[in-house]
């Protein structure tokens, strides 16, 4: 029988009536965006500068979501970065001074006074004045090195200690070098993304190239040079001890110091112990606040060891001055008053509101583990995008008229609901597409003009069905049921095999090919639900209605 039930015809209509309401956003582009980024800058407590305004554009009680622009539609910027692993090994190095020192002053009895020496910055060299205890002081040595943290260096130590003269010798082992190189393209890779994210930009592409290389690709920003700024800062806030103060960069530390300039004081030094008490990798959470003043400032807060630590510390150096240092240069260096328990504190520096915020987010965002070189950068206009959005949008336009003619002169009344059909196609896949927050990219662009051309492959199908029927002398209700019901397994089985090329796209490919594949596959699904459901249901109101004794398809 030629008939839907109620409740099918209202599920149908109610699906279409979502997905193009889901969809009505992105006709609305500028003004919806300006709605969402108002919105969120909002809610992260930030008030004026025409945020209510902006978030009044749209309304509230509709849809927001949008269809994200992609670099080549949107414009952006293009990093290709290198870690400088090796910075990691010279910070691992360092901090293992203390380590030693403490541990061979214990061995004192046996192999005398201890110094450090000079040398490169991935080796530690600890020279001891009684060198017949040498091998004494290497096995005490070696007590520090632990396991490996690897598959791959399983078995191995992440220490090597060795004796040269009268000096231990200290490195890093290789298994424990090509586990670090990983952890900390692994964890850059995160932070960055982190920092990316904090900002607001929409769909970056962030993802590892080779063994110490990443890429980065960020919609929306203005200039390769201020995606720069956003990642290329390190961040490493540490807290040290001040061991005095020096008028030039060139004075003589001592072993196991280091000389910082001043952020503020411009010609004045610190010189410091190279071991932190507590770094920013111990840090939990930091805003950006007001000191007592009403400055802008940065407050912190430490997890429970850095608060156990920094709690200590100050307990037991109360009146001597501390650094606050923030990639190699002092905010400031504060003199201990009290002791601080809790864990938590106050930046103070000469910065504005906007630099305490992007601070506190940089910090947040925690440190980079090590620094970046910038192998590649390229800046891609928005004029390039919106040619790409124009040619696009010039595409589907003749793609569409194209087959919506072809229909109509092909199908008559048939074509014509073919042709609806296919309208509410591509606003179910906007609407799709915004729902789940995809990306369109010009390959996605492309994807939706080869949709719409396989849009109506299923009702071709159909409707030549019912020619064949009707040719049987068979009634036009029955004819119609019977197109439905034979084509089905045509169009499921032309689909699904589509559908499967989609989903090995998407799960093999990145970038582009992804874009288009996303695209590719939210189109088949809405196509076949269009035309399975919508047109069917349009025809079977239409003969309800006309009950047509003859039928020319």
């Amino acid at each position: 029988m030629l008939q839907i039930a109620l409740w099918k015809r209202v599920l149908i209509w109610s699906v279409c009536a979502l997905g193009l309401l889901l969809a009505m956003p992105n006709a609305f582009y500028p003004r919806v965006e300006a709605h969402n980024d108002a919105t969120a800058s909002i809610e992260s407590g930030f008030s004026g500068n025409g945020l209510e305004e902006q978030a009044a554009m749209w309304p509230s009680y509709l849809p927001s979501s949008l269809v994200n622009l992609g670099l080549d539609l949107r414009g952006g910027a293009h990093l290709l970065a290198e870690v400088r692993v090796e910075d990691v090994y010279e910070t691992r190095i360092k901090s293992l001074w203390p380590e030693v020192r403490n541990l061979l002053r214990e061995e004192r009895a046996t192999v005398g006074t201890i110094r450090l020496q000079p040398s490169a910055a991935d080796v530690l060299k600890v020279k001891i004045s009684r060198p017949e205890a040498i091998q004494d002081a290497v096995s005490a040595v070696r007590t520090l090195a632990q396991p490996v943290v690897s598959l791959t260096g399983a078995g191995s130590t992440d220490l090597q200690v060795s004796a040269e003269d009268d000096m231990v010798v200290v490195t890093l082992s290789e298994a424990e070098r090509l586990a670090t190189d990983e952890r900390t393209v692994q964890q850059a890779l995160e932070i960055i993304r982190r920092r990316i994210d904090e900002v607001g930009t929409r769909e970056p592409t962030i993802q590892r190239q080779g063994s110490d290389r990443i890429l980065i690709q960020v919609p929306g920003i203005g200039s390769a040079s201020e995606l720069k700024e956003i990642i290329g800062t390190t961040a490493q806030l540490t807290f040290n001890p001040v061991v005095g103060r020096a008028d030039d960069a060139n004075s003589p530390a001592g072993a196991g110091n280091e000389i910082a300039p001043s952020l503020d004081e411009e010609g004045v030094y610190y010189i410091l112990e190279s071991a932190h008490v507590v770094s920013g990798e111990e840090l939990v959470d930091a805003q950006p606040s007001f000191d007592q003043n009403g400055r802008p400032a940065v407050s912190f807060r430490f997890n429970p060891s850095g608060a156990r630590a920094f709690g200590d510390y100050t307990a037991e150096n109360i009146g001597s001055p501390f650094a606050i240092v923030l990639d190699g240069e002092v905010i400031s260096a504060p003199v201990i008053q009290s002791h601080i328990p809790g864990g938590s504190g106050i930046i103070t520096g000469n910065f504005g509101v906007e630099e305490s915020t992007n601070l506190a987010v940089l910090l947040r965002a925690g440190a980079l583990p090590a620094g970046l070189e910038f192998l590649e950068e390229r800046t891609i206009g928005p004029e390039l995008g919106q040619d790409s959005i124009e040619a696009g949008r010039i595409a589907c336009i003749v793609a569409f008229a194209a087959v919506l003619v072809f229909m109509f002169l092909s199908y008559g009344t048939f074509g014509v609901f073919a042709n609806i059909a296919l309208i509410i196609n591509v606003g179910l896949i906007f609407g799709l597409l915004s729902l789940i927050g995809a990306t369109l990219t010009l390959p996605g662009i492309a994807g939706i003009v080869l949709t719409i051309g396989m849009a109506v492959d299923a009702n071709v199908l159909v409707f030549e069905r019912i020619k064949e029927e009707l040719k049987s002398k068979k009634g036009v209700a029955r004819a119609i049921d019977l197109g439905y019901e034979k084509a089905l397994s045509a169009i499921i089985d032309a689909n699904i095999t589509t559908f499967i090329t989609a989903v090995i796209l998407f799960a093999m490919g990145s970038g582009p090919v992804r874009g288009f594949a996303i695209t590719l596959g939210a189109g088949i699904m809405t196509s076949v639900f269009t035309a399975i459901f919508v047109t069917r249901l349009m025809v079977v109101i239409w003969f309800e209605r006309r009950r047509p004794k003859t039928l020319e398809v």
